[in-house]
């Protein structure tokens, strides 16, 4: 029988004081006349837990449609983190009061001398975009929130009546995803720069969703295992997370390449202007960092068969992949909106103070349900998974 989850109170302590941290560092970024990089800053941390609460919640709804049997001791830990999404909402709301210093196109002078703007202001315009925030959201929130239910209904009576609908919902949830997500990234990120578009943009973000999501369920699964609440865990299904990593570097890392690559090749002044202060001014460090961190450094160490199923070396990865992410949306964000590519106490303490709130959601989510769908259909397959 597994134990249920305590959140300790040292825990609790360390998010609280965290959580004060970041809170503080906004403030001062504010009132310190550096509001544009606080709101750049908030933007990123904002996409960056929500991506990865997408991307787990999307690997919850791959495991049902394709009836896996390995992950079904394991579908509470994305459950849990479907309830990040209720305050992700709420933070995201906070956001439109930076829109004027982040958005050019939210400028109606702006817009009325510009024939690019004028031309994509029936899309780009505060009320639109504020309805497509709340619709992509209420869609995100009541379909994750379904499928944990329906789970946790079929801890209590079994059956396959609950697993049904599960797969069902899980269905309308991958399309459903598909359109919002991508949407939601081209407003919230590619339209920093409205006269810069790429059709790949889009996909590659959903990639980096799906890509981290798993990362960040690795890293709760392998922390729930060393404090004894996942004994369970077995070096094929560590094995079986780290193929997930490896497979989804590559893709990443593809269309990271295709996007750059066609760009690069075609050179047009239209397109190359999102490249040039990326690669020949000061971020270019971070360019090449992006490729190395989030596509060679997986490829490289999880070919390696003692590290997949290790996991202090497989959470030092996926750690690692976490910060992977974070380069990958500094360098989508900062050279639309900061005057300075520096890291400063502002990115360090937004990131610290959102990632202790992402933490205690979790934590708290997850000590509030069983740790493992005890009468899911494909547990004994899970369990007995060697």
């Amino acid at each position: 029988m597994e134990k249920q989850l305590k959140v300790g109170e040292g825990f609790k302590v360390i998010c609280f004081v965290l959580i004060a941290f970041g809170l503080f560092t906004v403030l001062t970024g504010f009132f310190t006349g550096d509001h544009v990089r606080t709101w750049a800053n908030l933007l990123l941390n904002n996409y960056y837990f929500m991506s990865v609460t997408i991307g787990a919640t999307f690997w919850l709804a791959m495991q049902a449609i394709t009836q896996s049997g390995w992950s079904a001791a394991y579908v509470r830990i994305p459950q849990a983190m479907s309830n990040y999404l209720i305050v992700s909402f709420i933070l995201w709301g906070f956001m439109f009061f930076g829109l004027h210093d982040l958005y050019h196109w939210t400028h109606h002078d702006a817009v009325m001398h510009d024939p690019i703007l004028l031309h994509k202001e029936p899309y780009l315009n505060i009320p639109f975009f504020t309805i497509r925030y709340v619709l992509f959201f209420a869609l995100w929130i009541f379909l994750t929130q379904r499928i944990k239910k329906l789970s946790l209904e079929e801890d209590k009576i079994g059956g396959l009546t609950n697993f049904n609908k599960i797969e069902f919902t899980s269905k309308v949830y991958i399309f459903v995803l598909a359109i919002t997500f991508s949407l939601f990234s081209i407003d919230w990120l590619m339209s920093l720069d409205p006269h810069w578009y790429s059709t790949i943009y889009a996909v590659k973000k959903f990639v980096m969703a799906f890509y981290h999501g798993i990362v960040m369920i690795t890293v709760i699964a392998i922390i729930l295992y060393k404090l004894g609440y996942l004994p369970l865990l077995t070096k094929t299904h560590l094995s079986d997370f780290a193929r997930y990593i490896f497979a989804l570097s590559i893709i990443w890392g593809y269309m990271w390449l295709s996007q750059y690559i066609l760009i690069w090749y075609a050179n047009i002044p239209e397109e190359t202007v999102y490249y040039v202060p990326r690669i020949m001014e000061d971020y270019k460090t971070y360019f090449y960092l992006e490729l190395i961190v989030n596509w060679a450094f997986p490829f490289i160490f999880l070919m390696w068969n003692r590290v997949a199923k290790n996991p202090t070396a497989l959470l030092f990865v996926a750690v690692i992949l976490m910060g992977g992410q974070w380069i990958e949306l500094y360098m989508s964000i900062m050279p639309e909106t900061a005057d300075t590519h520096n890291i400063t106490y502002i990115e360090v303490g937004t990131f610290l103070g959102y990632f202790a709130l992402f933490a205690m959601v979790v934590a708290w989510s997850l000590a509030r349900i069983p740790l493992v769908a005890k009468n899911h259909p494909y547990l004994v397959e899970s369990l007995d998974h060697h």
